[in-house]
């Protein structure tokens, strides 16, 4: 990994898990779902374990004893619906969006499965979206991350370089999308991935939050 400062026109950052604090939300989706097809739900590791897979197209069946479409179907309902309840913004988030703002232009990428008017009103609620340039979800694209389609479509409406380009994240796949696209890439910590995880995927950079990353950019 480089620890060379890199100066970027254009940041593209996740939502959840670098910017917002999905937790609560994922554990409360995993116990409603749990619930739903009679199963007893299980420990924590197991319920924070449910979302990386998703995310990445893995298998859950291991960890559902029922009917797992079922689960599927109330899970991601329950999860879109408590993440306008019980997504906070992590500590310093704030302040740390407003001066990236100020070196370059913000892309918020997530791969939300809801339209991208529902993510500007969260981001509006925590006084964010002002400071975001473009704000796209899973409905904005063909391809969601991994695959870098979001990415270009940005860098084509903002008419900037790829090689201008960076993006921050807390989850292997925006550090894959950002590989995939050609652009630096920075890990954060303050998700549900750790060192070792992030670290596999040779991101340029990996942080402990986004808080660190105004210092590490000129």
């Amino acid at each position: 990994m480089c620890e060379c400062k890199f100066k970027p026109k254009c940041i593209f950052v996740d939502l959840d898990g670098t910017i917002v604090d999905p937790h609560q939300a994922y554990v409360e989706a995993a116990q409603t779902s749990f619930k739903a097809i009679g199963q007893e739900v299980p420990e924590m590791k197991v319920m924070l374990d449910i979302p990386k897979r998703v995310e990445q197209g893995l298998a859950i069946d291991d960890l559902i004893q029922g009917d797992v479409k079922k689960f599927k179907v109330v899970y991601f309902q329950a999860y879109h619906v408590l993440t306008e309840e019980k997504t906070r913004l992590l500590p310093n988030v704030s302040k740390t969006i407003e001066l990236l703002s100020l070196k370059a232009k913000l892309a918020l990428i997530t791969m939300r499965h809801v339209s991208n008017q529902v993510v500007v009103k969260e981001l509006d609620k925590f006084g964010v979206g002002k400071y975001f340039s473009s704000v796209m979800t899973a409905f904005d694209t063909v391809k969601p991350k991994p695959h870098p389609e979001a990415i270009f479509k940005c860098v084509q409406n903002f008419k900037v370089e790829l090689c201008d380009c960076l993006i921050a994240g807390d989850s292997v796949n925006d550090i894959r999308a950002g590989k995939a696209a050609g652009i630096k890439t920075v890990g954060v910590l303050s998700g549900l991935y750790g060192y070792q995880e992030l670290a596999k995927e040779d991101p340029d950079m990996i942080l402990s939050d986004l808080t660190k990353l105004p210092d590490a950019i000129y």
